[in-house]
């Protein structure tokens, strides 16, 4: 979806934002830049979000994973959520809870009414899985910024370091989507053809044949290099063009079907940590509407189980000399 400017807009129109969300022209710049209607689906793009900066309907979320991005600069109202201390419990494995969801929630002012903007670093991996999270505990109006930090940051359109504060709300989570999570169970039915669930492994090519167990550089590691027995292997990069933004549902549909991907099946996506596979769960689920469940556990969970198969075609064994 292309976003047309308002015709009001002045011509150099991303010096001329920065200049009015530095705070000297404010008043003129409110009366000229009005907010844009909400778009339909799933994204937004940088310029519409640039167009809705102070649009009281909006809630900006930043979920970054490197420590001090957000403080260094961030869009201008844009709230942090943190995806290690906000975003999962702090002690157990897991998301973070209904409770602690809603207080979050409740702290950025978010109402049922809001529509909420997540971004984020690393072409959106982390903002994808707010996004998924936001989806289990039922939030209606949720949306990614199509490119993310990348795209904003690469268009040098504004970022502060202001942390903006709104009125807190009582925001209460409905009901509690848990058919948008795959547990190991769901993943060795799949492996062992216990059900007909399609798993989806967006991990690159080396990490999926075993050459390697883990990117360069990860704390997060398994014993056992390889993938999940029947998994396709579509690297979550190929549905993002070169400015992070993703590839149109067309494109993306015969990517997906060309790895025998095609909606007819239930899909199950993973990677190690459940991020990057996150970012698939929002492709295949948000823009083309296929039934998925993203496997947070994913490799690390797995490839530690005791007694389930994977496959390794590049026979790699951990801790060989």
């Amino acid at each position: 979806m292309t976003m047309q400017r308002n015709p009001s807009m002045p011509p150099g129109w991303r010096a001329w934002l920065r200049a009015c969300v530095a705070g000297s022209t404010v008043l003129f710049c409110k009366a000229l830049w009005a907010a844009t209607p909400i778009p339909a689906g799933p994204l937004v793009t940088t310029e519409w979000l640039a167009q809705n900066l102070d649009n009281q309907q909006v809630r900006i979320v930043e979920v970054s994973v490197n420590p001090g991005l957000y403080e260094r600069g961030h869009v201008p109202g844009a709230v942090n959520f943190s995806w290690h201390q906000d975003l999962n419990d702090r002690v157990r494995r897991d998301i973070v809870g209904k409770e602690g969801f809603e207080a979050l929630l409740s702290r950025a002012g978010v109402s049922p009414e809001t529509t909420v903007v997540l971004y984020g670093d690393t072409n959106n991996w982390f903002a994808a899985w707010g996004a998924w999270v936001f989806d289990i505990y039922g939030v209606k109006n949720v949306k990614l910024l199509d490119g993310g930090r990348k795209k904003w940051e690469a268009e040098n359109l504004p970022l502060n370091n202001r942390v903006p504060e709104f009125a807190a709300s009582s925001y209460r989570v409905g009901q509690v989507n848990t058919q948008l999570r795959a547990r190991l169970a769901d993943a060795l039915a799949a492996a062992e053809g216990k059900s007909n669930a399609k798993l989806v492994d967006i991990r690159s090519a080396d990490e999926y044949t075993g050459k390697i167990f883990a990117p360069a550089g990860v704390p997060e590691l398994s014993i056992r290099a390889g993938h999940i027995p029947g998994a396709a292997n579509v690297p979550w990069g190929q549905a993002v063009r070169e400015d992070g933004t993703f590839k149109s549902a067309d494109e993306l549909r015969k990517l997906y079907a060309s790895a025998g991907v095609d909606g007819s099946r239930p899909i199950i996506t993973y990677c190690r940590i459940g991020e990057r596979s996150s970012h698939t769960w929002f492709a295949l689920s948000r823009i083309l509407g296929y039934s998925v469940k993203n496997y947070d556990g994913s490799w690390t969970e797995y490839g530690n189980s005791v007694g389930v198969p994977i496959t390794n075609p590049a026979g790699t064994v951990w801790a060989a000399k």
